[in-house]
């Protein structure tokens, strides 16, 4: 069955998730959705100094939002800031750097933005793709650090900013390499077996799918929504995937495309109209599981990852400093 899935999810993304793809979805999307002023509503970027982030930072700051991009990398952020800020003429554009894979780090950031700033928009699109099982100074496996917990405690840090506003929305990064992948409570530092970081990367990416499910129960004025890029030419992809980059470099999106329905889920009152909760390619809700694939989990593995890792994140919170 997993060879199936694997097959499966290559052959709709050859179909579906490259440049033509996007460019055939395109054709039924209706330009007013985006073409809005969001000036004086607050976003917050994860990952933005390159890719499908940089990108998405520099759509919303040309329709006047104020943008905070959180990166890891100073003097490359730096340089993203000033190129989005030189091609949009947009001067509301606030820098961060925190690494996503630090719980205490993002922890301490969150309180001091609260303090400081209001926030509209969350969009968490910072990720890793770690091909051998790396630790982080804090003994975690570096991907599931990155993707999934660092996703989980910028969130849940900021849900008090967000319920604050009017039409707050959620929005993950996700891949539809998730496809392949079932929930997998049982080790979810990956420290069993064989490790395959195309798997865990599919695996966090799948762990995003179900938080955002759950968020979106537990809070009913806030929007929340995950999302598939497509298969976009990015530092990223070149660099953690090689030999994927050498073979379909011809045909993947460019990326703007990929962060078009990032934009759409962020700035769109259609967007607003759909339930929260949802899966999103190319603008359309779509399903989190391919048909025959065994990939659905039962509800309790489903809460027990919100205990998980709400454990995990009071444990860094208890030792971060102020």
């Amino acid at each position: 069955m997993s060879w199936y899935r694997n097959a499966a999810w290559f052959v709709k993304g050859l179909r579906e998730y490259t440049r033509s793809g996007y460019e055939s979805a395109s054709k039924h999307f209706n330009p007013a959705d985006v073409e809005v002023n969001v000036a004086g509503r607050s976003f917050l970027v994860t990952g933005a100094n390159s890719g499908i982030g940089k990108a998405t930072a520099k759509e919303i700051s040309r329709r006047g939002g104020t943008v905070h991009l959180v990166c890891r990398n100073n003097e490359r952020a730096e340089v993203a800031k000033g190129e989005i800020v030189t091609e949009t003429g947009n001067q509301n554009i606030f820098l961060h750097i925190v690494d996503i894979s630090n719980p205490k780090e993002i922890w301490k950031f969150a309180e001091k933005f609260k303090n400081e700033h209001k926030l509209n928009v969350l969009i968490n699109n910072a990720g890793c793709m770690v091909n051998n099982r790396e630790l982080t100074e804090d003994g975690l496996e570096k991907n599931f650090a990155t993707n999934t917990l660092g996703t989980y405690i910028l969130t849940t840090a900021l849900l008090p900013l967000l319920e604050k506003e009017a039409d707050a929305r959620v929005i993950t990064v996700s891949s539809g390499g998730m496809l392949v992948q079932k929930l997998n409570i049982s080790d979810l530092q990956s420290g069993n077996g064989t490790f395959d970081g195309t798997m865990v990367y599919a695996q966090n990416k799948r762990q995003q799918v179900v938080l955002t499910e759950q968020w979106a129960k537990a809070h009913r004025n806030i929007h929340f929504s995950v999302m598939h890029p497509g298969w976009a030419d990015t530092p990223a992809v070149r660099s953690s995937m090689p030999d994927f980059y050498q073979k379909m470099k011809n045909t993947l999106r460019t990326e703007a495309q990929g962060a078009d329905t990032v934009v759409w889920l962020a700035v769109s009152s259609e967007a607003r109209k759909l339930p929260s909760g949802l899966f999103f390619q190319d603008r359309q809700p779509v399903p989190t599981h391919l048909p025959l694939a065994s990939t659905h989990s039962p509800p309790e593995d489903e809460e027990k990852l919100m205990e998980v890792l709400e454990e995990f994140s009071q444990k860094f919170k208890s030792t971060s400093p102020g």
